[in-house]
């Protein structure tokens, strides 16, 4: 089979960040910056996390890694006797992934590593693109890496033009070959030719819009193991497979192909087909084919790493990505398994069930795209939590509600803060109808800072023994905590007005917001109430 030069499992593809006892001297010999896929799991222990810079392509390549883990741990079933857990503290407590198993799985499949491989089956690529699409009409690299402009579209990090497209490296084409698969728009595409029927309209990727919340180790060796996901009782290894490992490339006008288990429901669910075509050197990518997967159908949205909420008509769908959100607001939805979070109902990751197993010091990283679900792309999101799993629901059900308190009493305060700024606004200006955009978002820069830092400092004073009702919170100190924080961001947004009569007059009357609305409001409306969740001790 024609192979090319640049094999993933060799070449230096994945940005990584060695561990601190790792010295400077020896990170300059023997660590580099890149490493191999080969190399990144036989020394994923002395790796201290991926360095990859953009939020996408990290939660994409965490999930393909995890399936590849699994493989080489073999962890891939749960086994007659159902003893997975334990077959993968066996392994953490060997300390690092088996050198022979990974280098038996890259063995096997050598020849599906290689990112260009003209006349073969080149790495997570569909080579029929060549014959199907119009080789006059491709999407260029400008649109292959996300992160540049292409055609019409503003420019993010860099000027770039189509007429003088620079080629990416091999390396930042295998990260932006990752980001269309999960998060690629929906919408028109390059035309694809099946059975003599075109067609050009792609289904958005399967992580488009959506936040993945990923267990983080002071490893990445702990990381791979803690965010595996333990196979159902019915999942067979040979039939839960990852696009690479299948014989055959899917039938594009055939339904696209259910997922067996964890390793190919997290890499084996993109909507979109792609070729990339190297220079002369194998060394860029000089070009690109992107077009649909599969046509007219889309795959159930199912992925393990997201927070699933249930919207008022029934649907589930994950919780999107926004960039506005800190993760602490998510934090009660992570750690409960039943989170009180209103009529959303949100469904914990299914991972962070079973990954304080491999430690109660993981912290969580948040990993996504705040986008539109057809072609705007607005921010990366990449945020990442203390050490928060030790009270997860399993271990410390007497604590954990704390955290969940904790978070509604400062969101309370800062929907107030809305509310008052607006209503404050529209006085001001004698208009009803005025919204207050500007002072809602200057007031919501102002608090939600300063309540992340209060929700973490109180976070952190919570009881980790279970010994004391609510973890010791103090829940009257906590709301006065959080109302100081929302009167500060009210003062400093509206007190440039109150130097006049209606401005001081408009201030005053809706200042009452914060403290939850005139009394006959609060007593009339029990509904609303309940609606919002508020805290009422």
């Amino acid at each position: 089979m024609p192979t090319g030069t640049y094999n993933l499992i060799d070449q230096p593809c994945v940005p990584v960040r060695w561990k601190p006892s790792i010295s400077a001297a020896s990170a300059t010999a023997g660590f580099p910056d890149r490493v191999g896929l080969r190399e990144l799991l036989l020394r994923s222990h002395d790796i201290e996390s991926l360095a990859v810079a953009d939020a996408p392509a990290h939660a994409a390549l965490l999930r393909i890694l995890y399936a590849i883990t699994a493989q080489v741990a073999d962890l891939t079933e749960q086994g007659p006797e159902g003893d997975w857990d334990e077959r993968r503290l066996n392994v953490l407590d060997s300390g690092r992934l088996p050198p022979a198993e990974v280098d038996a799985y890259f063995s096997m499949f050598e020849d599906r590593f290689f990112l260009f491989a003209p006349g073969g089956r080149p790495w997570m690529q569909d080579p029929r693109l060549a014959d199907q699409c119009d080789a006059t009409n491709t999407a260029g690299v400008n649109k292959l890496i996300v992160t540049r402009p292409s055609g019409n579209n503003h420019s993010w990090f860099r000027h770039d033009s189509d007429t003088a497209a620079e080629p990416p490296t091999a390396a930042d084409a295998f990260l932006s070959l990752l980001m269309w698969h999960y998060y690629g728009p929906a919408g028109r595409c390059s035309s694809r030719e099946v059975n003599g029927v075109k067609s050009a309209s792609a289904t958005a990727g399967p992580l488009r819009t959506a936040l993945s919340y990923h267990p983080d180790g002071t490893s990445l060796f702990e990381t791979l193991l803690a965010g595996l996901v333990p196979p159902e009782d019915s999942v067979r290894a040979h039939e839960d497979l990852c696009p690479w490992e299948q014989d055959k490339l899917p039938d594009p006008d055939s339904p696209p192909r259910t997922s067996r288990g964890p390793r190919s429901r997290h890499t084996a669910r993109s909507q979109h087909a792609l070729l990339l075509i190297p220079d002369e050197h194998s060394t860029h990518a000089q070009d690109a084919f992107i077009t649909w997967a599969y046509r007219g159908e889309r795959m159930p949205r199912e992925d393990d790493y997201l927070i699933w909420q249930t919207s008022q008509q029934g649907n589930r769908y994950p919780r999107p990505a926004n960039a506005g959100r800190a993760l602490w607001r998510d934090l009660d939805a992570l750690l409960l398994q039943h989170p009180p979070a209103g009529s959303a109902h949100p469904q914990q990751p299914r991972v962070f069930r079973t990954a304080v197993e491999v430690s109660e010091d993981l912290r969580v990283r948040a990993l996504g795209f705040d986008q539109e679900g057809q072609a705007k792309d607005t921010q990366f999101i990449d945020a990442s939590t203390p050490a928060v799993l030790a009270f997860a629901e399993r271990n410390d059900a007497r604590t954990v509600p704390a955290v969940g308190r904790l978070r509604q009493v400062g969101e309370l305060y800062g929907r107030r803060l809305d509310r008052a700024v607006k209503r404050a606004w529209a006085a001001y200006v004698k208009d009803a109808k005025a919204d207050g955009a500007a002072w809602a978002a200057e007031a919501g820069a102002r608090y939600w800072p300063q309540a992340e830092a209060e929700f973490w400092a109180r976070f952190r004073l919570l009881d980790r023994t279970g010994d004391i009702a609510d973890g010791g919170l103090d829940p009257a100190a906590a709301r006065q905590s959080f109302l100081r924080l929302a009167e500060e961001a009210y003062d400093a947004v509206t007190g440039p007005v109150t130097r006049t009569l209606r401005g001081a007059k408009a201030i005053s009357q809706a200042r009452i917001d914060l403290y939850g609305g005139p009394p006959k409001n609060r007593a009339t409306a029990p509904s609303a109430r309940a609606k919002t969740k508020e805290p009422t001790g």
